[in-house]
């Protein structure tokens, strides 16, 4: 028989923390909650504050856009992958870039770290004037929403490049660090079947649709293990997932 009850709904509540303390859902959780599910006063729901922790919570006040929540019992949260990831991906052009933070939060990720490289279509003064960073952060809590984390990973002060580079360099990024590369760009790439998992966490290099320049790639190759996943030319807005999925694949996390 088909399981037909109904699914408790999630929210995002960064102020979730103690059992039975009373707190204020952010402005687009508490909409969500009041305009589109329409939920009233009593309703069950459960809660997450994006640092790993899911709680029950019960609606305690609806009014004037403001949602009041009472802390329930503590859930156990889904678990996060045993390799951290930071996600270095080259900014794309159009919104693709929103569809790669979606995937990346779905499939994981621990961080994403937006980079404009020399074939980027935008530039970082771009993005800062169209609020780029924060929509993408949105996009993070509510793909954590779907999926089900009780973490969100933090999106990044978007960066040039050569700053990624140096914070590889001096270890200011989580390493050993990987960097995608079509297998026609140096005769030091591996295959995904070569590495050995991290033993904590890494930095993955992915870059934009006109691929890295020959300079970017020596670069990185100074301090990031150069990486191919075969013959086949990927989209550059499908690349994030389809390696992310590889990669936790071979390391044995699903």
């Amino acid at each position: 028989m088909p399981d037909n009850r109904p699914v408790t709904a999630r929210f995002y509540a960064p102020d979730a923390q103690h059992v039975d303390d009373v707190i204020q859902l952010p402005s687009e959780e508490a909409e969500h909650l009041a305009r589109v599910l329409r939920l009233k006063s009593g309703a069950a729901i459960r809660v997450f504050n994006g640092r790993g922790n899911e709680f029950e919570g019960v609606v305690e006040s609806v009014t004037g856009g403001r949602v009041a929540v009472r802390v329930g019992t503590a859930r156990a949260a889904v678990s996060e992958p045993r390799v951290a990831v930071t996600l270095a991906q080259a900014v794309l052009k159009g919104d693709k870039m929103d569809d790669v933070v979606r995937d990346a939060v779905m499939m994981g990720v621990a961080a994403i770290q937006p980079v404009v490289t020399a074939r980027s279509e935008v530039a970082l003064a771009t993005l800062e004037r169209g609020r780029r960073r924060d929509r993408w952060q949105r996009i993070a809590i509510s793909s954590a929403k779907q999926c089900g984390r009780a973490m969100v990973p933090q999106v990044l002060a978007p960066c040039a490049f050569p700053d990624i580079a140096a914070a590889l360099a001096q270890l200011t990024l989580p390493g050993p660090a990987l960097m995608l590369v079509e297998p026609s760009a140096s005769a030091e790439t591996a295959t995904l079947g070569d590495l050995p998992a991290p033993s904590r966490e890494t930095t993955l290099l992915i870059g934009p649709e006109g691929g890295w320049t020959a300079e970017e790639i020596d670069r990185g190759a100074a301090s990031a293990r150069l990486v191919t996943l075969g013959a086949r030319t990927i989209r550059a807005d499908a690349m994030a997932l389809v390696a992310l999925a590889a990669l936790f694949a071979t390391w044995r996390e699903f």
